[in-house]
């Protein structure tokens, strides 16, 4: 069978690589695929965009794609799901409705509520009624949390830690900085505790959640400075035991399935619960995501044995809850993220890198994100440029791996946190 993989980052290059680990798939295309896909074995990658929906369309059915996965959540919120599913694709990716728990934190939020899903409390506004939120900000105090409400690649997230903080933020981004993003905000109380992700796949009908995750958001070491993308992750966190990700699927994933079907919603893909572990094990939602987190699909699909097509074929043909278990590795897994000097804000592409296949020699895995092949030279072209993931019987180990592997790798502004799993050492 061959697959499509939508999107060029790292999440996309993991989603490639695991295909291509089943004996089922025979061929992948990457629209628009990286440096990294451009090099995998029986995989191409395609010059287009991703928001060419109708020549994405014509490519996956001369093609006889037996599934397309999209990746991003920008094609996902503007409907690409929704057009191929209309020309019969097998297309694994939740349609621009569903997509709406990313897009949308306002819309999110107002789900949760009537799913009685744990979340924390929260009001809504639009620019008109600025004097209100900033009023809103003082009733409530801080710490406190400034969301802008659409896609803002993982950037429109302050957690203020004053009233003045707050009130900047809302300024911030009112002002326009996120276009059409911050039209509206929501500010919500500060959660305490541990951050966990939970990626789970779904036909609209059953919810089978993947291994728990831990990333690290910050820039800075010790969880300090800007909010990115993500700047390294590691599986599965002994934060969530079993019997917890049991509670998360009860009270927060099947509870959400169930509104979207009331709501007439066929959500069919990756239901991602970025969630707040409070000290005593409570669980509660600080937001969903409707595609596969990067880099945690770095992190976690090196540890999954069972062929990654079978799951997902088993969604799009809505037979989840027949599926045999999954089988996962019992080995742990570190993702360390490479970014360009500078990133999160304005920093240099084009830079040649060295040592991948030093760093692969050691035993590890090196998915790419922003990188491309100019004139035969591997360079960089984002800011996260490389995820290095290692996998070992015990994180003590993986660390290790992965941070020697990333001695290995050499791009001008290289810049990479030293602590990744510092919670857990």
């Amino acid at each position: 069978m061959k697959a499509i993989v939508i999107g060029n980052g790292g999440r996309e290059h993991a989603l490639a690589w695991s295909l291509l680990r089943s004996p089922n798939i025979n061929g992948v295309f990457c629209i628009p695929g990286n440096g990294g896909t451009a090099t995998l074995a029986n995989c191409q990658n395609v010059a287009m965009s991703v928001s060419d929906f109708d020549g994405i369309a014509r490519f996956a059915l001369v093609q006889g794609a037996g599934l397309v996965i999209i990746g991003p959540e920008a094609p996902l919120a503007a409907g690409l799901a929704d057009r191929l599913k209309s020309e019969g694709i097998p297309v694994f990716g939740p349609t621009q409705d569903g997509a709406q728990i990313e897009s949308s934190k306002a819309w999110a939020k107002a789900l949760m509520a009537e799913a009685g899903v744990p979340t924390a409390a929260s009001q809504s506004f639009t620019a008109d009624r600025k004097d209100d939120a900033i009023a809103y900000v003082r009733q409530m105090g801080s710490p406190i949390v400034v969301k802008a409400d659409g896609l803002a690649a993982g950037k429109g997230v302050v957690v203020a830690a004053s009233e003045n903080e707050a009130i900047a933020a809302i300024e911030t981004i009112f002002s326009g900085k996120f276009g059409a993003a911050g039209e509206t905000i929501v500010i919500e109380e500060f959660l305490t505790g541990q951050e966990v992700s939970v990626l789970a796949l779904t036909d609209g009908e059953t919810v089978i959640p993947l291994l728990p995750a831990q990333d690290h958001k910050q820039i800075g070491e010790g969880d300090t400075g800007a909010n990115t993308g993500g700047m390294g992750v590691y599986a599965p966190t002994p934060l969530l035991s079993s019997e917890q990700l049991d509670r998360v699927q009860r009270e927060i994933l099947q509870p959400t399935v169930n509104a979207f079907k009331a709501r007439g919603i066929d959500f069919c893909g990756v239901l991602y619960a970025g969630l707040m572990v409070a000290e005593d094990g409570t669980p509660k939602v600080l937001e969903f995501n409707c595609r596969f987190g990067d880099p945690e699909t770095q992190a976690v699909l090196p540890l999954l044995e069972t062929p990654l097509d079978r799951v997902l074929l088993a969604c799009v043909q809505k037979r989840l809850a027949q599926l045999d278990p999954l089988v996962w590795s019992d080995g742990v897994s570190v993702c360390v993220v490479l970014a360009s000097g500078g990133y999160p804000d304005d920093y240099e592409k084009g830079q040649p890198i060295s040592g991948i296949d030093m760093a692969e020699a050691q035993d590890a895995v090196v998915f790419h994100a922003g990188t491309e092949i100019k004139r035969g030279e591997l360079r960089t072209s984002g800011g996260r440029v490389l995820g290095v993931t290692s996998v070992a019987d015990n994180f003590e180990a993986a660390i290790a791996k992965t941070y020697a592997a990333v001695e290995s790798v050499h791009f001008e502004g290289c810049y990479y946190r030293r602590d990744i799993g510092y919670r857990i050492r």
